[in-house]
């Protein structure tokens, strides 16, 4: 196994800086093969990424994590892209149901060390299930939606998943979203022409005012202490390890380089 660091993605990053979003899903599919796979929450840049898979002829998987405390509308967008875009969308699920967790640990969602654990329940630990089956997941992450996300990299590790996550639309601007949308007729979770700029479980996300920031609706009870779930490691604290453990030619392929192995 050779060790991947984040510092060692930065001159790859910045030669796939330049790229457009389908020439750097086309990378990814030469790069990870059948080792890749798209993680959407059936948001809206996830949803244009489904699409671009499915406009683009590739076959990968969508993994959808089902909280159990999803919106229907969400679950609805999941049904219809699989539906009509051809992509096997895997759905996985907690352990426990909401229930089963509120009788044993209580609301979680009502105090910002618990929304990181119930996040953790519900949305990581789902995730990890998949861990060893995938070395790259496509993200949707953009530059755009501000915050922690304003300088989110094309390419990432993922210690957690000890996986690379891509980002091929980390350079697509609101405007340039909307565009392919429109032109594309691109199936679109209807909880954003509702107010709602970014969703997430139903316990924990409300629609946003015109003047707000786009994640003031998520964990808005809890104030500006909690925006993200931990989902994206690039959402994580600084302190985050940044190294994942991979094949030595797969890190080849990624750096675009060859091991001398020769002594």
């Amino acid at each position: 196994m050779a060790r991947l660091s984040q510092a060692r993605l930065q001159e790859l990053n910045q030669t796939l800086d330049g790229r457009s979003p389908a020439e750097l899903l086309r990378w990814a599919e030469d790069t990870f093969g059948s080792r890749l796979a798209i993680i959407s929450a059936m948001q809206m840049a996830g949803s244009v990424v489904c699409h671009m898979a499915s406009h683009l002829k590739i076959d990968v998987p969508v993994l959808f994590v089902d909280t159990g405390v999803n919106f229907q509308e969400t679950l609805t967008t999941r049904d219809r892209i699989a539906a009509e875009y051809g992509l096997k969308v895997h759905t996985l699920h907690p352990e426990k149901s909401m229930e089963q967790q509120t009788a044993e640990l209580g609301i979680l969602y009502l105090s910002v060390d618990g929304q990181k654990q119930c996040c953790h329940l519900r949305k990581v630990e789902p995730l990890l299930t998949m861990k060893g089956k995938y070395d790259c997941f496509i993200g949707s992450l953009r530059r755009a939606d501000g915050g922690r996300r304003g300088s989110c990299p094309i390419i990432a590790v993922d210690p957690e998943m000890n996986t690379v996550r891509l980002n091929p639309l980390a350079n697509m601007t609101d405007e340039q979203m909307a565009t392919y949308i429109a032109e594309h007729r691109v199936i679109v979770n209807p909880l954003h022409e509702q107010g709602y700029s970014t969703i997430g479980c139903n316990r924990c996300t409300t629609p946003v005012m015109p003047e707000e920031p786009k994640r003031a609706g998520r964990w808005r009870h809890l104030g500006p202490w909690a925006q993200y779930c931990g989902i994206n490691p690039s959402d994580l604290d600084e302190a985050t390890s940044v190294a994942v453990d991979l094949p030595q030619d797969l890190v080849d392929r990624i750096l675009g380089q060859k091991t001398d192995f020769m002594i």
